[in-house]
């Protein structure tokens, strides 16, 4: 099968939805900063990828700690970022990590 149009019947008005489905313009900061933490997380994806291949025998380590433990956790803080990022003042919950 192969498609070749996709219609939302609606369009989008130049916007796109936050967390708590309000919408703001695609141009906005907020939307840039989401997109590039999305961006940088991909990049820490590939490298933990890159790291899986490696030799068992020869963990990268950084000050005694294994680098893919490093950077799981430096995921981790991506994720919270960007949900930080995606939802508004207003609609965040009790427990929510913050970014600042």
């Amino acid at each position: 099968m192969r498609i070749t149009r996709v219609y939302t019947r609606t369009g989008d008005g130049g916007t796109t939805g936050l967390a708590d489905g309000s919408r703001v313009p695609k141009f906005d900061d907020r939307i840039e900063a989401y997109g590039t933490v999305d961006e940088l997380n991909a990049v820490v994806g590939c490298a933990l990828a890159v790291l899986a291949q490696g030799p068992d025998s020869y963990p990268v380590k950084v000050g005694g700690v294994q680098l893919s433990v490093i950077l799981e956790h430096i995921q981790h803080d991506l994720f919270n970022i960007g949900g930080d990022l995606a939802t508004p003042v207003g609609n965040r919950f009790e427990g929510m990590v913050l970014v600042g």
